[in-house]
Order: structure tokens, then C-alpha cells, then sequence
């Protein structure tokens, strides 16, 4: 965590130090796709400064992160320290659940469970019959 005079740090580096991404390389990537949002703007290169307070929005995973600069990083360090540069305004866990919540509900009836093993030919059948394409 820095305390420099310029509190400012590149956002490809400090999204690798915060260990969101594995490589510098890959956070460059998404910035270079306009995939992230800097308290609402879209960035659009991997050299736009970030300072304490800025609101972060990108997509990773299958999930959506929002999270608050809270420090800037001197180098990438282990994950506890690396969570300490961040606020999680819209924890993963809250995300997950909302999913599974809506799978749940949105289940269709093919669904099977996993270990169940491939469909037999009479099930093949009767999800054809069912897509309408017999």
C-alpha cells in the first residue's frame, strides 16, 4: 500500500496487484475490449490512472464486480493483502445466490442431474418430439 505525493497508480497494474487478473497481460486485454467502467466511464486503455475512491465495474467470470478503490499497491502481494486494497460493493456470494435462485425457477423439465449419465434414444426421441423437430 503506497502513500506516495501522487496517488495514482496504472489500472492494468493495479487490477493484477489486487489479483482480479493472473497477468498484467490479461487485465490490458479486457481494458482494451472497453470491458471495464472507472466510476461510470468506460476505459478503453490499459494506462488510465486510478486513485483511492474510484468505483471499478467488470465483467469476470460469469459474474459482475463492483469494487471500490480503498489503496494503491507497492507490489502483488498475497491474497489476504491484496483484499485489503478493495471494497467488494456487490459481493460474488450475493451474485451466486441470486443465480442459483433464479435456475431454480427457470429449471427445465430435461434437466438432469449430474452423474446421471446420456440421454437414452427413447429421452433423445421425446426431446425432439418436444423441440418440434420430428
Amino acid at each position: 500500500m503506497t502513500e506516495n505525493a501522487d496517488p495514482t497508480q496504472r489500472l492494468d497494474k493495479w487490477l493484477w496487484c489486487a489479483r482480479f487478473f493472473k497477468s498484467r497481460g490479461l487485465a490490458s486485454k479486457l481494458l482494451g475490449a472497453g470491458r471495464l467502467r472507472l466510476s461510470g466511464k468506460i476505459v478503453n486503455k490499459a494506462h488510465q490512472l486510478v486513485r483511492p475512491g474510484d468505483v471499478l465495474t467488470f465483467p469476470q467470470g460469469p459474474f459482475i464486480r463492483v469494487v471500490k478503490v480503498l489503496y494503491l499497491a507497492d507490489r502483488r502481494g498475497p491474497a489476504p493483502e491484496a483484499q485489503l486494497l478493495y471494497e467488494d460493493l456487490e459481493p460474488i456470494e450475493e451474485q451466486r445466490q441470486a443465480k442459483t435462485e433464479t435456475k431454480e425457477l427457470d429449471a427445465p423439465s430435461s434437466h438432469r442431474d449430474r452423474g446421471e449419465g446420456r440421454p437414452t434414444k427413447e429421452d433423445r426421441r421425446a426431446i425432439d418430439r418436444l423441440m418440434g423437430r420430428e
